[in-house]
This record gives C-alpha cells, sequence and structure tokens, in this order.
C-alpha cells in the first residue's frame, strides 16, 4: 500500500486550498489557512478520504498555538539562543514565533506528511528556518531546551502519552509550555500558568468566536 496522500501533490493541495492570512493574535506571522474552515474540512472527509488525507489540523490556526505564539513574541528571552522543538506542530505557528523570536535552531515534527509540508512552506513565507520532521518523538529526548505543545489535550490517551514524556523532559531540565484553552483533558493540577489571552478563533471548528486561551508551564 502507498503512503496515505502519496499521490497527492502536499504543497500544491496547500497552496490551492488556502490564502496567505495574518494570525489573528499573532499578526506578525502570516500563515497559509482555510477560509472556508467547514469546506475544506468536509473536501478531506468525503472527496479526498480515498487517498488517505488526513483531517487538516494544519489549516487553522488553533487557540492554543496563538497563545504560545503571542507569548514567545513577546517573551524573546525564553527561547532566545536555545534549541527549539515545537511538538505536534501542525501549521508551524509556534515553531515560526520561536525562531522569529531569536532561538538558535527550532523543528517542528507532526506526524501529517500535509502538516510536515505546512510547516515549511509557512516558514518559508516568514522568512525563518524551521526544521520540519515527519516523527512521533513521544519518548525520545533530543536535547531540547525548550519545548512547546499547543491544543494536544483533546483526547484522553494522546494527553496522558503526551504530558508523561513532556514531564520527563521538564524533569532533566527542559522548559515545557502548553498552549490550551481548557480542553477537556489537560492537567491543570500539574500546570503553572504564566500567560493567558481572549483568542480569536474560527467559530466553525470551535464553540466560540473568541476563547480564553493560556500558557502553561509544565512542573517537573
Amino acid at each position: 500500500m502507498s503512503e496515505p496522500g502519496a499521490t497527492l501533490d502536499r504543497d500544491g493541495f496547500i497552496r490551492t486550498h488556502t490564502r496567505l492570512m495574518p494570525v489573528p493574535h499573532a499578526p506578525e506571522i502570516a500563515l497559509h489557512v482555510a477560509e472556508e474552515a467547514t469546506e475544506l474540512w468536509q473536501k478531506t472527509e468525503d472527496e479526498l478520504a480515498v487517498i488517505g488525507l488526513p483531517p487538516p489540523f494544519w489549516a487553522f490556526a488553533w487557540a492554543g498555538g496563538q497563545a504560545l505564539a503571542r507569548y514567545l513574541l513577546d517573551n524573546r528571552e525564553v527561547v532566545a539562543g536555545r534549541r527549539v522543538l515545537d511538538f505536534a506542530s501542525g501549521s508551524g505557528l509556534v515553531a515560526i514565533a520561536a525562531a522569529r523570536s531569536g532561538a538558535a535552531r527550532v523543528e517542528g515534527c507532526d506526524i501529517d506528511a500535509f502538516a510536515v509540508a505546512a510547516i515549511g512552506i509557512n516558514a518559508a513565507a516568514n522568512g525563518v528556518a524551521v526544521t520540519a520532521r515527519a516523527d512521533d518523538l513521544i519518548g525520545r529526548d533530543e536535547g531540547w531546551d525548550v519545548v512547546c505543545a499547543g491544543d494536544v489535550c483533546y483526547e484522553r490517551d494522546m494527553a496522558e502519552r503526551v504530558i508523561a514524556w513532556l514531564s520527563a523532559l521538564s524533569a532533566r531540565g527542559a522548559t515545557v509550555l502548553i498552549g490550551d484553552p481548557g480542553r477537556s483533558y489537560l492537567p491543570k493540577s500539574r500546570l503553572e500558568a504564566v500567560a493567558t489571552y481572549q483568542v480569536p478563533v474560527t467559530r466553525a471548528l470551535e464553540d466560540a468566536e473568541i476563547k480564553r486561551s493560556s500558557v502553561w508551564r509544565l512542573a517537573s
């Protein structure tokens, strides 16, 4: 069986179905995002299921990612001169914010090959260097100084796996930052809020037009 999506020109699909627009809560950054959220989502589920295109999480600026990006842009010292990993990067928004804030090296990882393509396209559009990786890095430690994760607590199993891994990274000294609008499986008892924002989002995918979203530091 061929790789999911292998028959589709990923870069071409992204450029065809998105528009380069400023991020609402971090307008210094522009992303290729879907103008009509439900239309692209439906196209993905129906027309493109046969070639294995997963839901296009990369085509939207989610609340937690916007909060993280704003925090890094406003607090450059958090990442300046440091090696940064943006886990489950999606569009690459947080990775781009880290690069713009002076990080020495930035990696954005995602298991969706379309997201990996989007990270590269968006980084180039913003004139920054981000290494896009198609890897599942859970359980691995490559010496990152800062690890960012936006909107990763919407499913129980994933949240538990990710938080256990991030806790180990924090315990050995990494700065771990989580951007989240209070999704169901966010372990707040283990987190310290360092910033809170009112973030504009896509109502078609969220339950409101503004999501109160926080950046959390994970305790070791």
